[in-house]
Parts: structure tokens; sequence; C-alpha cells
């Protein structure tokens, strides 16, 4: 169902793998009557711009790695007083459960955890294939609806449907720097796919608050611009007024989180809040400054959760979204718990804790998990049903983003090792259909991938480890993985294979960028 460059062909010609649509999709035959007239106009207008702004992104990461770093920009009216008007319905957010939109169980226990918000990921936490982006949109509108069951084989094949609640449901489609290949001889913006056919196929009349969208991946303000006149767009093509569609962002790039109140200023017509992707901004700070040697960042489990250049922007983010009536929510804290290691789940939630009290001393109102059992100890460390807009004294809008990590972590081999087994292990179940797998008690998603295969590329560039022994360490990891259980079978071991010479070939050619 899946065609992608081979990672060899990605690093020399700087493109993305694409998901496609297989060999003889039709449009009009394949999809929805009606969806290819509604969606030709979009794909003619929004192409040009999100092409544009993929190159524009080139020029910037380039000015980076040649020592041009990002800066916040100059005075204008997004500094000014404007504020948006908050929803009733969307007033409460202390905790947004996420999960893959293709996984029917964990959508409905998601649902049913009492969680205030629950995030429908169609992006990192799911494989990039078509067969399961149309699958998970079909969940997700399930999902809306109520409709969504699977059946529970430890109570006797009984099936589970959604209970009623109050949950406000976001999703979250794939980002600007991705194309969807497949459904027109040229790429479309799989962003506008995502969301023309979500719109196209529900029935408005039967969602309990607005059709609201998680942003992922933005770099730039003027990004916005294209996604604002997409949201409208799209809702005008259904129907609908034209501001119906809202939106939270995440903050996930490096040169984005010094124009987040640009951004927002943008699409505040349409904004509810800014949230903090953690996982694949630390993957963006090691990109965009792979050129200094002293941003070497230490072994991803070494670095604390209070580390400065986290610290900055949590000072920076509910500063600018309270002032302009928007949420402020926190990062995903990737240790599982696990009912059945007492040991790991005690430490699960103890960190769980500790990570969302500093969320909210910081003033965020609220944060992301992923499992059901996170969400009680989430919701308890905010004050109900927000922050109410409160400012820090003296907070700083506009902190140091790059701060120094001298002294923070440690950089050792082993660190090094474990982040090779760990993108071979991930790479693994990528290509088994998993965007997100449960290792070592860290649910680990494409953020993590990225993390850690630049952390490699970064050693390599700065001379902690030659490109030998790093090959070596693939090779040296990928034999325990051959020796394990789940490598029994001649299938896995020949996975596994193909795992490691992907991760490897991704680090070597130098592609780091999401797919």
């Amino acid at each position: 169902m899946q065609t992608h460059a081979s990672s060899e062909d990605v690093g020399a010609r700087h493109i993305p793998p694409m998901s496609a649509a297989p060999a003889g999709f039709s449009i009009e035959n394949d999809l929805p009557a009606g969806f290819a007239a509604f969606y030709r106009p979009l794909h003619e207008r929004f192409t040009p711009p999100q092409q544009a702004a993929i190159e524009a992104r080139h020029r910037v990461l380039d000015a980076s790695q040649h020592g041009r770093k990002p800066q916040y920009l100059p005075a204008s009216d997004a500094q000014g007083d404007w504020k948006i008007e908050l929803p009733a319905w969307v007033s409460d957010q202390r905790n947004q459960m996420t999960g893959p939109a293709d996984d029917h169980e964990l959508g409905v226990k998601m649902l049913n955890s009492g969680a205030p918000g629950v995030m429908i990921d169609l992006e990192d936490s799911m494989a990039n294939d078509f067969a399961h982006t149309l699958g998970g949109i079909d969940n997700t509108i399930a999902m809306y609806y109520g409709e969504l069951t699977y059946v529970d084989k430890k109570r006797g094949d009984a099936v589970v449907g959604i209970k009623p609640s109050k949950t406000v449901l976001w999703t979250r489609v794939r980002g600007l720097h991705l194309s969807q290949a497949g459904v027109y001889d040229e790429p479309t913006p799989a962003a506008l796919f995502d969301l023309a056919l979500l719109a196209f196929k529900l029935d408005f009349s039967r969602l309990k608050h607005p059709l609201a969208i998680y942003i992922p991946k933005s770099q730039s303000a003027n990004e916005a611009l294209w996604w604002r006149d997409v949201f409208q767009a799209v809702a005008q093509a259904k129907g609908l007024e034209k501001h119906a569609i809202k939106a939270m962002a995440l903050i996930e790039a490096f040169p984005f989180a010094y124009q987040i109140e640009e951004f927002a200023y943008h699409l505040r017509d349409h904004l509810l809040g800014l949230n903090l992707g953690r996982w694949d901004y630390m993957a963006s700070l090691i990109h965009f400054n792979l050129d200094d040697a002293s941003w070497v960042l230490p072994d991803r489990n070494t670095i604390p959760h209070d580390v400065g250049f986290f610290q900055n922007l949590r000072e920076r983010i509910p500063e600018v979204c309270h002032r302009h009536g928007l949420l402020a929510i926190g990062g995903m804290t990737a240790l599982f718990p696990d009912r059945s290691n007492p040991e790991l789940n005690a430490r699960a939630l103890a960190a769980l804790e500790q990570d969302k009290k500093n969320e909210s001393r910081t003033l965020f109102d609220g944060a992301w998990t992923g499992h059901p059992d996170q969400n009680a100890i989430a919701v308890a460390q905010f004050p109900a049903p927000n922050q109410g807009f409160a400012r820090k004294p003296g907070a700083n809008a506009t902190p140091d983003l790059l701060p120094s990590i001298a002294g923070v972590g440690a950089k050792t081999d082993a660190g090094t090792r474990a982040a090779v087994r760990t993108v071979i292990r991930y790479r693994h179940g990528y290509l088994s259909g998993r965007g997100a797998s449960l290792l070592d008690g860290y649910m680990e998603d494409l953020a993590t991938d990225r993390i850690y295969r630049l952390m490699i590329a970064q050693r390599i560039r700065h001379g902690m480890h030659g490109a030998a022994d790093v090959t070596r360490f693939f090779d040296e990891e990928l034999a325990k993985l051959l020796g394990e259980p789940a490598a029994h079978d001649p299938a896995e071991a020949a996975k596994f294979r193909e795992a490691r010479r992907q991760s490897e070939a991704m680090i070597a050619h130098g592609y780091h960028d999401p797919i």
C-alpha cells in the first residue's frame, strides 16, 4: 500500500519519503462520492504555498547550521493587547490523553479514562501509510460519534464501547512538511488531505463541540497564514461559517519557539492554545545546532526534566498564551506505567507527578499523557479548570532559548549504544506498521527516533565517535537483538536487519527531518 524513497535516495535528494496511495488508486472511485470535486480546488490553491514553505524551512535550517541562528522577531501588532475569548467547552484541558488513531482499543480506553481532552493522532504515533491514514480517519469519525468499539479478550470477548462524557476530542493531522503521493500525478499536502477528508466525511450536526485540530511541526509564524486560509476554505467548502474549525498548535521546532506570539496572532480566529511538544523540540534543537560543538547533548535519559532549555521555554509559553487568553499545554512524560511491574509502575507514576507539578508551577494549564492510569495524577497537579490566565510576576517573554548545557547529564558510549538499539527497535516496529512502541518502559514514537538519530549524528560530527565506531555499535546491537526471542522468526530477523540498515543510512546521509 505504501512506497517510500530509500534512505540513500532521501539523503542525496533531501526530500522526505512519502506515503503513497496504491497503484490503481482513483480519488473519484476509491474515496466517497463528491470528495474529488470537493478536494481539487483545495489542492490547487494550497499545494504551491506548502511547497514554498518547505523551501523556506530548508533555508532557515541551512542558515542556522552556518551560524545564523534563529532570533526573536521585531516588535509588531502581534505583541499588542489582543485577546481571544476562550470557549467554555475547552476551558478545562488539564490532561489531554494522546494516542494513534488506528488503535481501536486505546481509542476507546482514552475516551473512557475521564481525561478532559483526548488527542487522536494521525501523525507521529501512527505509521505514515495510506491505508493507516484512511483507517485512522474512519476511527476518528467513529470516536467523534461515540461509536468506536473493541473486543476485550480478557473479558470473554466482550464488546467495549465509548461511554458518554464531556471529553474534548482533538485530531492531529499530518504536518505541513509532509506530502501525500498517489492522489494526483503530483504530490498533495498531507495535512490538507487529512483535514479535508475528515471534514468531508463528518456530519458536523453530530459533534458536541466544534471540530478541533492539533497543528504539528510548525516552523514559522507565516505558516499560520497557510493554516488559517486552509481552515477557512475547508469550512466554507463544507458549508460552515469560516471560523468554524478551531485549533491548538504544537511548539516542536527551535525556530518556531521564537515566533509563537506572531503565529498565534495570525491564527487568532481559530487558535485556542499552544503545546510544548518537547521531544520533537529536543530533536529540533540538535538539528538546528549541529554545527555547534558546545551543544552536543548528553545521553537522553540523563537530561533532567527541568533542564534550562526546557525551563526557559516553559516560562515563555504561558506568558505569551495567558497574555492573549490562550491555554498553555505541557508535554508528554514518556515513562509508562505497567501494572504487571510494581517497581516500574511506581517509578513511572512518581516521575509523572514530579513532571506535571513542575509544569503547573510554571503556569501551564494542563499537559499530555498517553496511558489511562496517568490521567488522575496529571489532572490533580493543575488548578481547575485552568490557571485563570495567571502570569508570573517579572516573567521573561523573550528568554534565552539556547542556554549553555555545560555540566548537564553524561555523554557515554553506553548512551550511544542505547540510542542505536532504540532506533533499530523503533524502525522494526515502524516496518511492522506501528508508529509508537513501548520500549524499556518508555512509549517511543517518531520524536524519540529523531532525537536518537540526531544524537548519534551529532556525536560523529564532533568526534565523540568515528563513523566506523557507530557502524560497529549497529552491528553489535543488531546481533544482540537477533539473539532475542522476538527475532527467532526468520521474517522478523529480516525486518530487524532492514531496520538497522535504514536507521544507519538515515544518519549517514543526513536525513533528520520528521517523516
